[in-house]
């Protein structure tokens, strides 16, 4: 039995110029690296997550609510639907998306603003809100690239998590959340 319990209902959801406001991460870790070891050479895992209404694989997301801060939610959502804890360690852009789930009367299209994040793992929880409903699986970066069922995650992955990973910079942060002007990270 899990003690966490994963938020529900809108009466928190954020909105911004009729977009709900979205925060998630791309959960990773080094696979077979010793951390002490001088080896620059990581082999890199990101972690994926079932989706409930079809096929394909998605990063752990979901509403940004009015007491939190975008950081906070990102962390939140990866405890709720993927079980996992760990570290923040970069802000990866803002995409936007279209929901066909989630229209309602501050967002009656459907569109959605996501902050993603990069979030080195420290800890698989054995239980988690949403276990009952969602399966994990590691995968290398191609392999996720493969299997990730929206075009907005893969360009997280690739264009935000990649460059990021590689030591690219990413433009803006998350202080800077308006008016991304398509699915790519915010310049």
């Amino acid at each position: 039995m899990c003690d966490l319990v994963a938020r529900t209902g809108r009466h928190q959801q954020r909105y911004e110029d009729g977009c709900r406001l979205v925060a998630g991460c791309i959960p990773f870790r080094y696979r077979g690296f010793d951390e002490t070891c001088d080896d620059k050479v990581k082999a890199v895992e990101v972690l994926m997550i079932n989706s409930q209404s079809g096929p394909g694989l998605l990063f752990p997301k979901g509403g940004w609510e009015n007491d939190e801060t975008v950081r906070e939610a990102a962390v939140r959502e990866a405890i709720e639907e993927a079980g996992v804890r760990g570290d923040v360690m970069g802000f990866l852009g803002c995409y936007h998306f279209k929901s066909k789930s989630h229209q309602d009367e501050f967002s009656p299209e459907g569109l959605c603003k996501a902050a993603m994040f990069a979030m080195h793992v420290k800890e698989e929880l054995n239980s988690w809100p949403e276990q009952s409903t969602r399966q994990r699986s590691w995968l290398t970066v191609p392999e996720a690239m493969e299997q990730c069922r929206h075009p907005w995650m893969r360009d997280a992955l690739l264009k935000g998590f990649s460059r990021w990973h590689a030591g690219i910079s990413i433009e803006g942060n998350e202080n800077d959340l308006t008016n991304p002007t398509e699915s790519t990270p915010t310049r």
